[in-house]
């Protein structure tokens, strides 16, 4: 579509961007289907041999003990300082050297920003990155083979990137090297290396399990660079305008810059990250080319709003979350993705959780004082309330071992929801959201009053030195 500037306008489900030299054509993307990170295959393959070794020197394979389950970080670790085989140590030489284009006091800020925007920031990482991305269906089919989106383990594998995403934003610490958010990057990069190799086994066992040509390798090079543009573009220049947030030009390159450390971590490639604009070119390129919704998009989309309703610390319905989600997404991809339309009230009291968002946002972020205190409050209380406390990981940080493990007869099923709102449920989104609207509506309709008694009273006055003015005249 062209407009009559004669600019090449691309539309993707009522998102409108020009196309530009930044961007990539679905075709330029193809060949980033079947790469994919081999180094990280070849130590994890490397690794798991030498654990093989070991435990058949120490008599496990041979039945004299019962095997000891060995966590594959710490071999890795073990093996690399030892450098008893090169490749390894090479690796972890690599992911232990910081690239020359890493500024830490801007990956601080970076992370800053996070915690600036947070709760907007966790609704668009929710809504917009996590359940929006379920319309690309090529990963989709990736993640159905594995499990991890089913109804009963949906919201532990919510948790689990959660904790991902504080661990790397938690301090500057936590994302240098040896720090718990370049530890879990590690894992997560393995974690990646082990569903490829098990998928491409099966799909070569049973072809019809996986076809390599119509969906790529499995979590190959494209995938994990639309990946890491969820977590950061999307964020940006998406989710959080959704909710009428816009942040600034150096908010924006601080944001980006820290996510990019975190795809060199990952082995994802860090090219496309360089700048914003071509940061925001790739997000866009990559969303023309993938959202496609198929069936499975439309069962873990499902799926995803099952996991969150009605759940501790914030008790949302259903119907609020369906509301939340075709705000965020936009009414087109989610007739997609069959998200049934919400009721008035709930998309009015999502009108008014955006309105006071980023209205706080705006004050805090110009107050310096208030701004600091609101990042540390923010970075504190969510990693408490979804990592320590009871109604999130309750302490129990996970590795990142294949928990979910793709197989044969895997498959993702859609959970049911409830329907209706949680109005009147302690604690639960709805009610404070109602609860504001309420207050909203008393502010405005005092405001309306006030001001309707000051014009009273002004006509009064008016009127009776109108009154005066003509006594006197009869007077004289």
């Amino acid at each position: 579509m062209h407009s009559s500037t004669d600019k090449d306008i691309h539309d993707v489900w009522g998102y409108k961007y020009e196309f530009t030299d930044l961007h990539w054509t679905e075709e330029q993307q193809k060949p980033l289907r079947y790469s994919y990170d081999t180094l990280g295959e070849d130590v994890l393959a490397r690794v798991k041999d030498l654990q093989m070794k070991k435990a058949a020197e120490n008599g496990e394979a041979a039945g004299k003990g019962a095997p000891r389950k060995t966590d594959l970080y710490d071999s890795l670790k073990s093996i690399a300082l030892s450098k008893e085989d090169p490749v390894v140590t090479k690796f972890w030489e690599n992911v232990h050297t910081v690239p020359d284009w890493v500024d830490w006091d801007q990956i601080k800020r970076g992370q800053d920003v996070f915690y600036r925007y947070g709760e907007a920031s966790m609704t668009g990482l929710a809504f917009s990155s996590l359940l929006g991305g379920m319309a690309a269906a090529r990963i989709v089919e990736t993640l159905a083979r594995t499990g991890g989106f089913a109804p009963r383990v949906a919201r532990n594998r919510m948790l689990e990137t959660t904790q991902f995403v504080l661990q790397v934003t938690n301090s500057l610490e936590s994302v240098q090297p040896g720090g718990d958010g370049h530890v879990s990057a590690i894992r997560v990069r393995l974690l990646h290396a082990m569903v490829r190799n098990k998928i491409l086994a099966m799909a070569k066992e049973r072809p019809d399990y996986y076809d390599v040509e119509e969906f790529g390798t499995p979590i190959n090079d494209i995938d994990s660079i639309g990946t890491i543009s969820t977590f950061s573009a999307q964020l940006v220049w998406i989710a959080l305008p959704a909710q009428g947030i816009y942040m600034r030009e150096q908010e924006i390159e601080d944001y980006i810059a820290l996510w990019r450390l975190v795809a060199y971590y990952m082995g994802t490639p860090t090219d496309p990250l360089r700048t914003p604009a071509s940061t925001k070119a790739i997000m866009e390129s990559i969303l023309e080319a993938d959202l496609k919704p198929s069936n499975s998009s439309k069962v873990l989309a499902a799926n995803i709003i099952q996991a969150l309703a009605d759940k501790a610390p914030t008790y949302p319905s259903a119907d609020y979350l369906r509301a939340q989600a075709r705000w965020l997404n936009g009414s087109k991809l989610a007739d997609a993705l069959e998200i049934p339309k919400s009721t008035y009230l709930s998309v009015t009291l999502v009108m008014v959780q955006c309105l006071v968002i980023s209205t706080t946002s705006y004050i805090q972020r110009a107050i310096p004082m208030l701004d600091k205190w609101k990042v540390e409050y923010m970075r504190k209380r969510l990693f408490y309330v979804l990592m320590e406390g009871k109604h999130g990981m309750k302490g129990k940080k996970t590795k990142y071992e294949l928990q979910y493990v793709p197989g044969f007869n895997t498959v993702t099923e859609q959970g049911e929801v409830a329907r209706g709102l949680s109005i009147g449920k302690a604690g639960s989104r709805d009610t404070r959201n109602l609860i504001i609207l309420g207050v909203l509506i008393v502010i405005l309709g005092c405001t309306m009053y006030f001001w309707y008694k000051v014009a009273m009273m002004a006509q009064l006055s008016s009127g009776s030195r109108g009154w005066e003015a003509h006594a006197t005249m009869k007077l004289d």
